[in-house]
């Protein structure tokens, strides 16, 4: 093998495949961006791994609720709002997720906006928003109750369960049942009960089914009888109905606090600033909001990784009603990246022409792209689309940090947690390319936070080009008084 060093990554290529002119140029275009922003980079051992993901959320009273792999941790919200005093004003984040970056702010005290496109992410939003307003005693013994006589297992109504093409056998027969009669059992409930009873479900769903997150699609157990490549995929156990769904209550009855010894309400939030949330693609909202309006805007996009997340949020979404054609428009107007996305219209919108010229004239992204086009060309990549989805990402994140310089206040932050990416062999330096572009959009870049342990690329790439390490960053811009 032939290694090439490229920032800090390593270009693995095949001593029977040559390094082509396209990687070579690409090679030295990086280089010289490195050389650029050198003195921006700088490895925080402060920054596991486990803080900047979901790891650190797991064992954390009402984070800990709903599983979402993608999240960041509370405490590394906590920790960029102390290291860059982030004190006052108003915190956006465009891609708000299951919340983290608005209820860690605003335990803080300070006003969160969050703009949010899945239904999934909205709805555990909005429950643990009604839960965190105070649950009089009466609704309190109703949980209690249902843990305790389990309704659902005596219910004569049973809802029909909805399912999606990419959803049906999800479930054992018997734990389908109680699903659908645990639907019926609700309709008993008040509309306040009824939306904490399903957000319960909702966060059981993966664990008592033959499925199991990964990324860009929903692993099947081989129980399922679904057939999945040559590998059959051992989940262990699958949790039953009964035990899994109990559980969930009681962990929402225990991590909701009482005021004092006073069992009248769970504690109250008036003396919290409030959470605003949009229902929505951050690419049709942030047009909309008001220049100067926002102190920081802290988030994490999803990567330039194939991640679907339609997909493996496929169960809840199925489970919230959402159809097949709700589906395919959800995973459209999602930032692009998965291969599936079609371009979107972004020079219809005049007031982007500057992100969009700002993307054109980025070097080292005009050199992949013309590399990834000549690698398709030459039916070498695994799939034919992804030069598409490398340019729909950058050229609509490119519109997305126009629009976040555009809220932002002068010398507000934008704080965005991302990982770089590889494709073809060649890594993507998304923190160096995004960090340029931002700079045209009229933001500076005051340090990019690296994480002490890089990772590792996908196992698609490792055999061809072995395992290297991906840096995996924090990007810190600031907004330029004279923009």
């Amino acid at each position: 093998m032939t290694q090439i060093s490229l920032l800090g990554h390593e270009l693995r290529v095949n001593d029977k495949s040559p390094v082509t002119e396209g990687a070579r140029r690409i090679i030295d275009l990086d280089k010289g961006l490195l050389h650029r922003y050198r003195d921006k980079l700088s490895v925080e051992g402060d920054l596991t791994r486990q803080l900047v993901s979901f790891q650190a959320n797991r064992e954390r009273p009402r984070y800990r609720w709903f599983k979402y792999k993608e999240a960041f941790s509370v405490s590394l919200v906590d920790y960029l709002l102390r290291r860059f005093s982030i004190t006052s004003g108003v915190v956006l984040d465009p891609f708000a997720g299951m919340g983290t970056t608005l209820f860690a702010v605003r335990d803080h005290n300070i006003e969160c906006h969050g703009i949010e496109l899945l239904p999934i992410g909205i709805e555990i939003i909005e429950s643990r928003s009604l839960l965190e307003q105070g649950l009089t005693v009466q609704e309190i013994d109703t949980l209690e109750e249902w843990i305790v006589r389990r309704p659902w297992k005596n219910s004569h109504v049973r809802v029909c369960l909805a399912e999606l093409r990419i959803t049906g056998g999800a479930y054992p027969s018997e734990t389908k049942e109680a699903i659908e009669r645990t639907l019926g059992a609700m309709q008993a409930e008040s509309e306040r009960m009824r939306k904490v009873l399903m957000f319960a479900l909702l966060c059981i769903l993966e664990k008592i089914s033959y499925t199991r997150k990964d990324g860009q699609y929903l692993r099947w157990d081989y129980r399922s009888g679904r057939r999945q490549g040559t590998r059959q995929f051992d989940k262990g156990v699958v949790a039953g109905f009964d035990e899994a769904y109990g559980r969930k209550l009681r962990e929402i009855i225990d991590d909701t606090a009482y005021t004092g010894g006073n069992r009248d309400l769970f504690l109250p939030t008036e003396s919290r600033s409030c959470i605003q949330l949009m229902s929505g693609s951050c690419l049709e909202i942030l047009p909309k909001l008001t220049a100067g309006s926002y102190s920081a805007i802290i988030t994490s996009p999803p990567y330039c990784n194939r991640y679907d997340y339609t997909r493996t949020y496929a169960l809840e979404l199925a489970l919230l009603g959402v159809s097949e054609q709700e589906l395919l428009s959800l995973r459209q107007q999602m930032l692009t990246c998965t291969v599936e996305n079609k371009p979107k219209a972004l020079m219809d919108y005049p007031a982007w022409e500057c992100a969009l010229r700002a993307a054109d004239q980025q070097p080292v992204l005009q050199a992949i792209l013309s590399y990834l086009d000549t690698e398709r060309d030459q039916k070498r990549l695994n799939n034919a689309c992804i030069p598409r989805l490398v340019r729909g990402y950058f050229y609509e994140m490119s519109c997305i940090i126009l629009e976040c310089a555009r809220v932002l206040t002068n010398n507000g932050f934008v704080i965005m947690v991302n990982d770089n990416v590889r494709y073809a062999g060649i890594p993507i330096s998304v923190d160096l390319i995004l960090s340029d572009i931002a700079q045209a959009c009229g933001l500076t870049t005051e340090i990019i936070l690296v994480l002490p342990n890089g990772k590792g690329n996908s196992s698609q790439q490792m055999g061809e080009h072995g395992r290297e390490s991906l840096r995996k960053c924090v990007y810190i811009w600031r907004k330029n008084n004279a923009y």
